[in-house]
């Protein structure tokens, strides 16, 4: 039996609510789908305001525009992270201050963030990799004391909490995604979360492409017009209506992949404990499950190995202050936290029907390389 890296499930009204997004004469952004999906993600995870995209990277630009990114202005990014969160800065010609991961997990190092900071700092972007919460308090006790904004890149965290509170929902700011390697899917798609009342109005304009549009539909308005600067932000009501079946069955998604996580962590433990590799230690949203490796030569071993037995890994983010684009920008500091889960970090299959079998037969195929 082959395992694919992932596999899109359907939840079971996608087909239901793409015909009546068919039928209603609504095709275009901003309908009903639209606004459902935006209440159900304020009203089951606290947000304050949700406006969908068409993917976690408008997401990220929408968050940079609404900030007002200037050229020259330096923002804080993980190198260890999708090219899409520093490039919604990069357009805006800010100055990307890479941070180097945590020793002991993909996420940027919070105790190493303040010695970043300059006078020209406006914004730190945390990542949730994985799901797990970034250093939240810390993180937002220094963009307090600094003026900062916090943009969550919440891409891999729909549906995970810290301290009570859900990822996306912490900082000024938060980006979802619905990209079909996520929990909750639409293809493509994502969301900008607005946790920072003030931001409301103006991040509808800039998502009805610099207009007052929305506020014309709801009255408020008795034309509209070009008001600020804006781009079609706004997803299709295919995509809000395909979104839609997903989230009204998040619990029963996230209890599918909460069966393969488990057996995962619990059939590999022995390894970790034996020094061999490292895990993650808790599912959180069960959005992937990682190895790390001792060296680029076992990951790369490890990858041929299980490819044999029709199993697909694969290794994930290159550190992004050694890209060909921004290597000769960078400023010249080491980040071997980055570099080593760039050489070591292998994903094995995760997704909804993957199940307990699935993941214990994947699981063999490790210990059988480890223990050959």
């Amino acid at each position: 039996m082959n395992f694919p890296f992932n596999k899109p499930f359907l939840a079971g009204r996608e087909k239901q609510y793409l015909d009546e997004a068919l039928v209603s004469g609504k095709l275009s952004g901003n309908g009903d789908f639209t606004r459902r999906c935006q209440t159900l993600l304020e009203t089951k995870y606290g947000l304050r305001k949700t406006l969908l995209t068409t993917s976690c990277t408008d997401a990220l630009e929408l968050a940079a525009l609404l900030i007002d990114i200037q050229p020259g202005d330096e923002v804080i990014i993980p190198s260890y992270t999708f090219v899409s969160t520093a490039n919604a800065f990069a357009l805006r010609r800010a100055k990307i201050v890479f941070a180097d991961s945590q020793n002991e997990h993909p996420n940027l190092d919070a105790g190493g963030l303040e010695a970043l900071i300059t006078p020209r700092t406006r914004a730190i972007i945390p990542v949730h990799y994985g799901g797990q919460s970034c250093d939240m308090p810390t993180i937002m006790q220094l963009a307090k004391k600094h003026s900062l904004w916090v943009v969550e890149d919440a891409a891999q965290a729909i549906d995970s909490a810290a301290d009570g509170k859900f990822l996306g929902g912490i900082g000024h700011l938060g980006a979802f995604s619905f990209h079909d390697t996520k929990n909750i899917i639409a293809g493509e798609g994502g969301a900008l979360s607005i946790n920072h009342g003030p931001f409301i109005r103006r991040a509808e304009i800039l998502w009805e492409k610099g207009t007052n549009r929305s506020a014309f539909f709801r009255g408020e308005v008795d034309k509209y017009g070009w008001v600020d600067v804006g781009s079609s932000f706004l997803p299709s009501e295919l995509i809000a209506a395909f979104l839609l079946a997903q989230l009204e069955e998040v619990e029963k998604i996230q209890r599918m992949r909460m069966q393969a996580w488990r057996v995962y962590q619990s059939a590999l433990l022995a390894l970790q404990n034996h020094g061999v590799l490292v895990m993650p230690d808790f599912p959180h949203n069960a959005h992937l499950f990682y190895l790390v490796c001792r060296s680029l030569d076992e990951r790369t071993a490890l990858i041929a190995h299980l490819k044999a037995q029709g199993i697909a890994s694969v290794f994930h983010y290159l550190s992004l202050h050694k890209s060909p684009y921004f290597a000769a920008r960078h400023d010249g500091r080491d980040l071997p936290n980055a570099d080593r889960f760039t050489d070591c970090l292998l994903r094995l299959p995760m997704y909804a029907e993957l199940g307990a079998d699935g993941a214990q037969r994947i699981c063999e195929a490790i210990l059988s390389f480890y223990n050959r």
